[in-house]
Parts: structure tokens; sequence; C-alpha cells
């Protein structure tokens, strides 16, 4: 009888244990779930950040090339500019340099026009009064009437 009364002490204790641990049971199963959505809803915060995150990431690194290539553009564009206003600023030079050499070759050519008259001019002065010196030295007062007719009559005939 022993073992019969022992054996419903344990029956009852353990009836009672699950009758106790039931509700128990039930508020420690639900406590758990609702710290496990909790969690479930930290980590599927955490992950949703961590994309928001890498999307920005993304979004900075794309922008970081875009203003690499940007400014590697305007570079390669101002090196082309600096190359096309050397060229243009050398053929501005080379023609300005043309026109001054050209400039220069007519004045020389104008100072030698003027200069070989300034020669004949002097040539004929000298001639003439040459002649004049030789004439009033070799001619006697005849002769010196007939040039003086024969040169007004050639002088008509030049005029006309």
């Amino acid at each position: 009888m022993f073992q019969a009364a022992e054996f419903w002490v344990a029956l009852a204790t353990i009836i009672f244990a699950v009758l106790a641990f039931r509700p128990g049971a039930k508020a420690v199963t639900a406590m758990l779930d609702e710290r496990a959505d909790k969690i479930r809803q930290e980590l599927e915060e955490a992950q949703r950040l961590r994309e928001d995150a890498q999307a920005t990431l993304a979004s900075y690194q794309r922008r970081q090339r875009d203003a690499l290539k940007e400014a590697e553009d305007i570079i390669a564009h101002a090196r082309e500019e600096a190359e096309r206003l050397r060229l243009h600023s050398t053929a501005e030079l080379e023609a300005a340099m043309k026109r001054r050499e050209t400039q220069a070759m007519d004045k020389i050519a104008q100072a030698e026009a003027l200069a070989l008259q300034e020669v004949k001019n002097l040539t004929v002065d000298i001639a003439v009064a040459a002649g004049g010196r030789l004439l009033a030295q070799n001619l006697d007062a005849q002769q010196s009437a007939k040039l003086i007719d024969a040169s007004i009559a050639d002088l008509r005939r030049n005029l006309h």
C-alpha cells in the first residue's frame, strides 16, 4: 500500500506540476514567441537598414565615378581647348609674321624704287649740268642759238 500511496503522490505531483506548468508554459511560450517576433522584427529592420546602407553606398560610389568621369572629361576638354588655342595662336602669329614680312618687303621695294629714282634724277641733273658746262665752253653764240631753236621744236613735238 505504501507503494500505491507513493505512486498516487507521485502521480498527483506530476498532474499538479503539469496543470500548474501549463498556464506558466503558455505564458513562457507567449513571452518567447513575443521575444522571437521582436528579434525577427529587429533582424528584418537591420536587414532593411543594411540594404538601404548598401544602396546609399552604391549611389555614392556611382556619384563618385560620375564625378571622376566628369572631371576627366573637363580635363580632356581643357587640354583640347588649350591645344586648339595654341594652334590658333601659332597660326595667327605666323600670319602676322608673314604680313610684317610682306610689309617690310614692300617698304624695301619702295625704298629701292625711291633710291633708284633719286639716283636717276641726280644722274640727269649731273648730266644736264655737265652738258651745260661743255656746251658753254665749246659752243659759240651761233651754235648755241641753233641748239636752242632745235630744242624748242623738239619740245613742241614731245608735248603733243
